[in-house]
């Protein structure tokens, strides 16, 4: 959630970009991008990108760090220096540890870890250009790779950013409106059965409207889910 402004993010129905309240920005998705890699991908929501490397299972090292009976995933969202105006700090920050944390969280339930007892799996994150929406943009990008590698999986995650901007409801934040927004509210969830694996909220939101924007997210979620399986197909083939 942002600052103030005075000037008015939705005009006669339309955001800044043009688009409508519950209009996505243009999505585009990619398998493969990392060569070495065990599985990758790259996805982008207008000029927001994302790109993202999975490495493993493999066996975790040192031994004390391993369990038993399940393989562990660690996360690492990292935003690159270039990928915003000002240029942002090299290594971790407060917020790409947080991020880090709530990405593992949500793509965790997705996996069939039990599968690789002792093993890990390691998932980077590389905001390549950020204008709102990284952490999501990242989190698709990330199960896209998780499939390219092969990692057994109950489901794709699915992840999209609403909020609430000029007392209106949006879909898909870019920049200026995270920065501006009443309230900001990323989710994921595992669309067949439409269970919930990821949901913040910034700002404040009446309970009404939290609904209106799950059920807003869900119904836009379908759409990145067919481009996510396109993406695959285009790969794999049927």
């Amino acid at each position: 959630m942002g600052m103030k402004t005075d000037k008015k993010l939705i005009v006669n129905g339309k955001r800044l970009d043009g688009r409508k309240p519950n209009e996505m920005r243009e999505i585009e998705m990619k398998i493969g991008v990392i060569p070495n890699a065990n599985g990758s991908a790259q996805v982008r929501f207008g000029k927001t990108v994302a790109i993202a490397g999975v490495y493993g299972p493999r066996a975790l090292f040192p031994k004390h760090r391993q369990k038993a009976d399940t393989a562990i995933i660690r996360c690492r969202y990292n935003m690159a220096p270039f990928s915003v105006d000002d240029r942002a700090y090299p290594g971790p920050s407060r917020r790409s540890i947080e991020i880090s944390k709530v990405t593992r969280l949500a793509l965790e339930p997705s996996l069939f870890l039990e599968e690789y007892p002792e093993a890990v799996v390691d998932v980077y994150i590389e905001i390549l250009q950020a204008d709102g929406s990284t952490r999501v943009t990242g989190i698709n990008a990330a199960s896209l790779a998780l499939a390219d590698a092969g990692v057994p999986m109950r489901d794709l995650i699915v992840a999209v950013s609403g909020g609430k901007i000029d007392d209106t409801i949006v879909l898909d934040l870019c920049g200026k409106e995270d920065n501006y927004s009443e309230a900001d509210v990323p989710i994921a969830f595992m669309p067949r059965k439409k269970i919930i694996t990821l949901l913040q909220m910034d700002g404040q939101l009446t309970s009404k409207e939290i609904k209106t924007i799950i059920k807003e997210q869900i119904k836009a979620g379908e759409k990145i889910y067919e481009k996510q399986k396109e993406a695959l197909n285009k790969k794999y083939g049927k």
